[in-house]
């Protein structure tokens, strides 16, 4: 383990963003695991007159309760902090990048919340914040093994003129299957070239712009089909990963 960790991650100067990558796929696996607990907890029945004895609960102060978005900006801001101003080096710019990750995690559990301004984490609104997470793990891992972040690199060209046009086209991919309705596989596809070209030549979701402009109504009924079946698989992963929404 330790000659692979050297040769792949500390040699290559991918260490800072294994260790971001590990402290946040952990920080949000343990924040869900806590959540649901405390959920299950509360919804539980209870004798009349009995008290509801519960290890696990909200944090509140002062009578506020305080979301734990609120310790993820203090990490964020805390380790950012420190490696901007510092810059220390190994090994402390590895546990930087990780509580940077652990930071992130808890800021994005509630990223629905962030958006909606409401508290809505165990709404159907609030399964944006496992979509958030799981494409933040997507895009993470494929910058960790990647070696450029739109995916082209001076590698895959002789010329510069090449170069300019494979990242053009690359690009092109990318806003194509934006325009279709299809934000998170363009985002995986600025990485990803393959992503970006396989999304872009498949059908669009039938309420984007595309859609709505270009297909008929034979084509619109194939893409609801499609995004259906779709749609109900990544519910299943929702659920799976973040809870049933009440």
């Amino acid at each position: 383990m330790g000659g692979w960790y050297a040769e792949h991650a500390a040699g290559t100067g991918r260490a800072p963003a294994l260790w971001l990558l590990v402290g946040f796929a952990v920080a949000f696996a343990l924040t869900r695991a806590v959540t649901r607990r405390i959920r299950a907890a509360r919804e539980r029945p209870v004798p009349a007159g009995a008290p509801r004895r519960q290890l696990l609960r909200d944090v509140s102060i002062g009578g506020v309760h305080v979301h734990h978005q609120v310790w993820g900006m203090v990490l964020l801001l805390v380790a950012g902090m420190l490696q901007f101003r510092y810059a220390p080096g190994t090994p402390w710019t590895e546990v930087l990048a990780l509580l940077f990750g652990v930071g992130a995690a808890l800021v994005l559990d509630e990223f629905a919340l962030l958006l909606h301004v409401d508290d809505v984490y165990w709404a159907a609104e609030g399964q944006r914040s496992v979509d958030a997470v799981l494409l933040t793990l997507v895009l993470g891992g494929a910058l960790l093994l990647g070696t450029s972040p739109i995916g082209v690199s001076r590698d895959d060209a002789s010329s510069g003129w090449e170069l300019t046009l494979l990242v053009v086209a690359h690009v092109g991919f990318a806003l194509v299957c934006a325009v279709k309705g299809k934000l998170p596989t363009a985002m995986v596809g600025l990485v990803v070239p393959l992503v970006a070209t396989v999304g872009a030549l498949r059908l669009a979701r039938p309420t984007s712009p595309w859609a709505r402009r270009r297909y008929d109504e034979r084509r619109l009924a194939r893409a609801r089909q499609r995004f259906d079946r779709y749609d109900a698989r990544v519910e299943r992963v929702r659920d799976l990963v973040g809870g049933r929404p009440t």
